[in-house]
């Protein structure tokens, strides 16, 4: 992860954070994936930049991705799995030009590593119910599929979790 500097993202990078949502968003629609097919939650990414929970990853200055990490679980999903035994990953987004170079991978082992640092045993996170290439990407990446949650207002569902002393960045990853 030394290539990467990863900071936490200020409010006068909040377009930053939304134009790789989009980005993202945009990706996956010309794929034909329905995941992100709606406006983003501007609301939402600046709550988590005011509360510090959204990074950036910078790669020789430049942008490369944001991760949301979260210590608050969402109890929709996570009531039943001791919620505080983690801390949970959102919005997870690498920059078209970053593809291919591990970043997601190196982010995730980055969110690891922080949980292990405040005494979690688990990094969790949900994904789009039917995303199977995204749940495939998880799994490569050492996370259980634990079950998928089928709520009729909540697209995403599919819950995964890995310990937090796993780092498996492999090389080539989105």
């Amino acid at each position: 992860m030394s290539d990467l500097r990863i900071r936490p993202a200020r409010v006068d990078e909040l377009d930053q954070v939304e134009g790789l949502w989009l980005e993202a968003s945009h990706w996956l629609a010309a794929r034909g994936i329905d995941q992100w097919q709606y406006p983003p939650r501007r609301w939402r990414m600046e709550g988590a930049v005011r509360a510090g929970d959204c990074h950036l990853a910078f790669r020789e200055g430049l942008l490369v991705g944001t991760v949301t990490v979260e210590r608050q679980a969402d109890l929709e999903w996570w009531a039943d799995d001791d919620p505080d035994a983690a801390l949970y990953v959102h919005d997870l987004v690498v920059s078209r030009v970053a593809a291919g170079q591990s970043v997601g991978a190196r982010l995730l082992d980055w969110a690891g590593l922080l949980a292990a640092q405040r005494e979690k045993p688990w990094l969790r996170l949900e994904a789009w119910k039917t995303n199977g290439l995204l749940h495939r990407y998880y799994l490569d990446r050492g996370f259980e599929l634990l079950r998928i949650v089928d709520l009729p207002h909540r697209h995403s569902g599919a819950l995964f979790q890995r310990s937090t002393g796993l780092a498996v960045a492999p090389e080539g990853d989105g």
